[in-house]
Order: structure tokens, then C-alpha cells, then sequence
């Protein structure tokens, strides 16, 4: 059977969606297979959403609005390519990175528009289906898109992420300067650490289970997993259930 990508498609309405209503007056062909909405500016897109729609089946998701330094709330095109590039380290160990992407489109740039959807249309045929929309569904692809969700809705990964321009442009609260190379190796420090720490939390909230059985589910050593564990303690997440042959079992608390 022929595969026919469903994609989803965030627009601003300032530029992409008027470059989109252009190509329609137009009569400029592309692939039917985008379904839009339509937002007030790509910069207001929670980093939850794209995530939900790749969790729900979608084959592709992509994100177009303003060219840098026309967008109609000044910086809202910023902000939308700083959330697209931390999801994208979020979910590139599970193979779906390729399948979020990120363009700017204005509204005068009808065949552009038509020329981004055929082109990403084309790259996601190649990819072919998601692995979260198989009918054998990879329990691991599903558990890490489900952490990954979890873990941008974390408040201190938001604020890092909406403070890189002034960090990089001003320096940290310490008046240290600190270069983009660094800050990218923090930020991703930051959100592999968060990643694992939901991918514990949800495995731990299936059944209650030891550090030794979590180290082989995430093929990390035990000591990385039972660092993660103390903090998520510290934090009020998780307890130890019982004690199994000398062995802690551990459980979760409610968030």
C-alpha cells in the first residue's frame, strides 16, 4: 500500500498562513497531506504540542513563521527556533529528530510555501511511517516520547531555554560570560538528565522496580540510574516501596 504521510502544521498568521492563503489564490500546487492551525505567532507554540502529535501518530510535524527579524511580536520567531531545536535533542535518540523541522515563510512567498510542504512531504515519504503510529508499537519509542514530554514541562528547562539570547548576549546572573558552544553543552546536559530522570519516573509508575532491573531497561550503569533516583527522592517523586533480599525497591509518589 501507498504511503501517504499525515503531517501536521503549525503557521503563523501573519506570514506563513498568508503565504499558504497565497498559494491557494494562486492555484499553486502541493501535496494535500498538511493539516494546519493556525496560530497568532510560532513563538506562543508550547513545546508540549508538537510532541503530543508526533505521540499521536503523526508523521511529521513542521513549524513555519516570520524570516528572522520580520516577525509581527518582534522575537517570537526566536523563541519558537530555540523550543524546535531543544525538542529536536530531545527526541533524536529516538530516531524522530528528522521529523520535526522548522521554516520561514512569508506572506508573500506563495510558491515558497508550496515548495517547504512538497519538500518536507518528500523527506517524511522517505522516512516512512512513525514508529509511534505502527501497529506493533515499539514500547521503547513510546516510553521515551511520553519522558520527553514530561521533561519540557519542566519549569527549568523552560526558563533556560527562554533566557539563551540574554545568556549568550549578557552573560549568566554571575556576570560570567558565557559562550554559545558552552551553553549548548549545558542545555544538553540539562535535558538528557531530565529525560532520564521521566523515563525512571514512568517506568517506576508501572510497577514498583530496583536500580539494578532500571540500569538494564535504560542500558545505563547502575550508579548513573541510582544518582538520578536520589535526586528524584530529593524531589519528593519517588520512595522505597520494600526491600527484597536486601535490594531497595523503589516506587513513585504522585507528582
Amino acid at each position: 500500500m501507498k504511503f501517504n504521510p499525515k503531517i501536521l502544521g503549525f503557521l503563523c498568521n501573519w506570514c506563513s498562513y498568508a503565504g499558504a492563503d497565497l498559494a491557494g489564490i494562486s492555484r499553486i500546487q502541493y501535496p494535500p497531506n498538511l493539516r494546519i492551525i493556525r496560530v497568532m505567532c510560532t513563538g506562543r507554540i508550547d513545546p508540549v504540542l508538537p510532541l503530543e502529535a508526533l505521540a499521536n501518530g503523526a508523521d511529521g510535524v513542521i513549524i513555519m513563521g516570520c524570516h528572522p527579524g520580520d516577525c509581527h511580536y518582534m522575537t517570537g520567531n526566536y523563541e519558537a527556533e530555540r523550543k524546535i531545536k531543544m525538542l529536536k535533542k530531545l527526541i533524536a535518540p529516538l530516531g524522530l529528530a528528522e521529523r520535526l523541522h522548522v521554516e520561514w515563510v512569508s506572506a508573500s512567498e506563495g510558491a515558497r510555501f508550496a515548495e517547504v510542504v512538497e519538500n518536507f512531504t518528500n523527506q517524511i515519504k522517505v522516512l516512512g511511517p512513525s514508529p509511534l503510529r505502527q501497529e506493533k508499537l515499539d514500547l521503547s519509542k513510546w516510553e521515551g516520547i511520553q519522558a520527553a514530554k514530561e521533561a519540557v514541562e519542566d519549569f527549568r528547562l523552560r526558563a533556560l531555554v527562554a533566557r539563551e539570547r540574554k545568556i549568550i548576549e549578557e552573560g549568566n546572573v554571575y556576570g560570567e560570560e558565557i559562550s554559545q558552544e558552552e551553553f549548548d553543552r549545558k542545555m544538553d546536559d540539562a535535558l538528557t538528565a531530565e529525560y532520564i530522570r521521566n523515563r525512571i519516573y514512568l517506568i517506576l509508575e508501572k510497577e514498583p522496580t530496583s536500580i539494578k532491573q532500571l540500569s538494564k531497561r535504560l542500558n545505563l550503569s547502575s550508579k548513573h540510574v541510582l544518582d538520578h533516583v536520589v535526586l528524584l527522592r530529593r524531589r519528593g517523586l519517588v520512595t522505597v516501596d520494600k526491600i527484597e533480599d536486601m535490594t531497595p525497591i523503589y516506587s513513585v509518589l504522585k507528582r
